[in-house]
């Protein structure tokens, strides 16, 4: 075993997948949605809304990191050996290639597939005088007053661009004098704009085709689009980890410094400008010049500027042309009159512990109700939640809130960095102080990204905790799309380390090692570790042994050369990375024995398993953290036990699902690319989002009463 450590550690950079590539090779299984026609049509054109979102979150969190290496005359290479430089033309034309084959099925599938289906997206060029004349009048009442033209001239400089807003490009001209004006496309109005007719036309071709009644006086040359794309880290050091918080210890100036930190991002680097493909060279050019980007920094695609506002194309009925609505249905046991009260439902967590599976089963008629009945019942003496994101109009903190007013001890720790969500956070924050909540709002430069909730009740037999562990935020919105797994238990030392975490949180107290929960950044990488290196030990010594993890990305390098090592040893590693994966399986002498691979679908994959094998005894572990740098020693998370035999059996099987996927699941293959399965000749469709859904309208798995008795899962 030490060998094959050693040699792992002397692994060199051919062994590894560039991150940046592989997020990108993620989003072009993405892609693949937008392409498939067996996709109802609807569905494919939100597939390539999100594909326009996932580019600008790239370039946000991404590319803005590696220009700024760049621009510093940074030369460590990545993990697979490149230079900063090297990493950004690469990515480059791998975004270039994409946004091509994007503009391909946006023009040449969809557009016509909605055409025909009575849902147009027409130019305004094509359109009838009837619909020209209607839409000046639309343009008139509800667009001209409030557009705001801004001239760029000796007495007038280069406006701000605001972080991807639409623009107007127009020149104009008085006589022989031409001059530059831009106009922003307003935000507060819908991209696609309706005809009375039937169809849609984008909002800034209509402005465009209007500008007379705004620029009555003069005469309009020509009228472009173009967009900007600024860096999500402000003038943040490259050197600086891209997760760290890098907050003051108080919580006011944790506020503080991330408003901060907000105003410093709107006028953050530009990192990427999008023009019309037939704006002039020397405009272009200019245009880049006054934002201080580089022609590298340019991009002209043929489909729509700002391709993620299709995901606010949505049309009422049409339902064959959506996927079929799922509805999650209620967890077997938390079913019946008696659980919507909080004795039913305490109850029914004392008989023994539940696995969750959303959005199959229902978040809020589990989760949700958890926190409402403990809100409401006089017999709760405290509450305590972590909130990393939280849908805009909250159920939970309204419950909160209502605990907080009640008397009950509310404690809270929102995590105000949450990146992109940080405005938001501490709103709730400041709501739940107002209403006697205690408020904690992270730990010094750690992001905190557990997902706890504790509620302490007091029972005729004493003071009993209840306990949610889980993979996913407490956010009903996202619940209903993202996949995650938590567990609601009352197990007293679970229980009892949840608390611990919290004082640990709120009360800024050392990290400390827990009987039940691992922790991160103290513990939570020597444990994974040490778990991998003994996986490996059992199979030198010729016991059982394996590893099935699942995960969104794996990057850390460290893990992946003790995964080298184990591969090395015999064990068989089955990893479910949805999205970026740094690791190479099935390389002769190095990866043999791992096998990975990546499942999509219209639910984005969320949950973090991992398994091992552990000589025939297995252990089963759910949690917050990925295996990722960030995750291991720049946040605040979680990893929870489950060592109930019943609950083991159904994260085996649901393991066991993805693995026998043969419709969704694509496999990672040793040279970086990516092949999507397909069942054989006779073989039948199985396709894991689907198989889920169908076991949840079922019941579920086997109920708990059913399953005492059985054998442990083993892997």
């Amino acid at each position: 075993m030490a060998d094959d450590v050693k040699a792992a550690q002397s692994i060199g950079p051919e062994a590894f997948i560039n991150r940046e590539l592989s997020w990108l090779a993620f989003a072009r299984r993405v892609l693949a949605f937008v392409a498939d026609p067996g996709t109802p049509l609807l569905e494919r054109v939100k597939f390539a809304g999100i594909m326009g979102m996932l580019h600008d979150e790239f370039f946000m969190k991404r590319i803005g990191g590696i220009k700024r290496q760049v621009k510093a005359g940074l030369a460590k290479r990545s993990l697979d050996g490149r230079t900063p430089k090297e990493e950004l033309m690469a990515c480059r034309a791998e975004v270039l290639a994409q946004i091509a084959e994007l503009a391909i099925l946006v023009h040449g599938e969809l557009r016509p597939a909605l055409a025909a289906a009575g849902l147009p997206i027409l130019d305004h060029s094509a359109l009838s005088k009837k619909d020209v004349s209607q839409l000046s009048r639309v343009f008139e009442r509800s667009i001209l007053p409030i557009l705001t033209p801004l001239a760029v001239d000796a007495e007038h400089p280069f406006p701000f661009i605001s972080n991807l807003g639409l623009n107007l490009a127009v020149k104009v001209a008085m006589g022989r004098t031409e001059r530059f004006v831009r106009i922003k496309v307003p935000a507060n109005r819908g991209r696609w704009v309706p005809l009375p007719g039937g169809g849609f036309v984008p909002l800034e071709q209509v402005i465009a085709a209007n500008l007379g009644r705004l620029l009555p006086e003069e005469r309009v040359v020509g009228v472009w689009f173009f967009r900007v794309t600024r860096g999500a880290e402000g003038d943040e050091s490259p050197e600086r980890h891209e997760e760290e918080s890098g907050a003051p210890g108080t919580p006011g100036s944790i506020i503080g410094q991330v408003t901060d930190e907000l105003k410093a991002r709107r006028f953050a680097g530009v990192v990427r400008v999008e023009v019309s493909p037939d704006m002039p060279k020397e405009l272009r050019n200019w245009l880049t010049g006054q934002l201080g980007a580089d022609a590298v920094d340019v991009y002209a695609p043929e489909h729509f500027i700002g391709l993620a506002d299709l995901l606010t194309f949505r049309v009422v009925g049409h339902h064959e042309l959506y996927d079929q609505p799922h509805i999650p249905v209620t967890h077997p046991r938390l079913t019946g009159p008696e659980k919507l009260e909080a004795e039913g439902f305490f109850a029914e967590i004392r008989r023994g512990d539940l696995l969750l599976h959303h959005p199959y089963q229902s978040f809020d008629t589990s989760v949700l109700r958890f926190l409402e009945l403990a809100a409401a019942d006089p017999k709760v003496l405290a509450i305590k939640l972590t909130i990393y994101r939280t849908s805009a109009d909250s159920p939970i903190v309204r419950a909160l809130a209502d605990a907080a007013r009640a008397g009950k001890q509310v404690a809270v720790l929102v995590e105000i960095t949450a990146r992109f969500d940080e405005a938001p956070n501490i709103a709730w924050g400041k709501l739940l102080e107002r209403e006697g909540a205690h408020v904690a709002y992270g730990v010094e430069k750690l992001k905190t990204h557990v997902k706890l909730a504790l509620v302490v009740r007091e029972e005729e037999d004493g003071i009993r905790s209840y306990v949610h562990v889980g993979t996913g935020n407490y956010h009903t919105g996202t619940a209903k799309v993202y996949e995650d797994l938590g567990i609601l238990s009352c197990e007293p030392e679970l229980a009892n380390d949840v608390a611990g975490v919290f004082n640990e949180l709120t009360g800024s107290t050392p990290p400390r090692r827990f009987g039940r929960l691992t922790v991160a950044p103290a513990f939570m990488r020597d444990t994974f570790t040490g778990m991998i290196r003994r996986e490996a030990e059992h199979a030198a010594a010729g016991r059982p042994s394996g590893i099935r993890a699942k995960m969104n990305q794996l990057q850390d390098p460290a893990l992946i050369r003790e995964l080298y090592a184990a591969s090395r040893a015999g064990v068989p590693i089955t990893l479910n990375i949805r999205g970026l994966c740094c690791l190479r399986p099935g390389v002769a002498g190095v990866s043999e024995t791992i096998r990975v691979f990546s499942v999509l679908g219209r639910f984005l994959e969320h949950a973090r398993v991992y398994c091992f094998v552990n000589g025939g005894a297995p252990e089963y572990y759910i949690g917050s953290a990925d295996w990722m740098k960030r995750n291991l020693d720049h946040r605040v998370e979680t990893v929870a036990p489950v060592s109930d035999p019943a609950l083991q059996r159904e994260l085996h099987a649901i393991l066991g699902v993805y693995d026998a996927d043969n419709a969704s699941a694509w496999d990672l293959q040793p040279d970086g690319t990516y092949v999507l399965r397909t069942p054989a000749d006779g073989e039948p469709r199985r396709f894991a989002q689907e198989m889920f859904v169908s076991l949840a309208n079922k019941g579920g798995w086997a109920d708990r009463d059913a399953q005492e008795g059985g054998e442990t899962a083993s892997v």
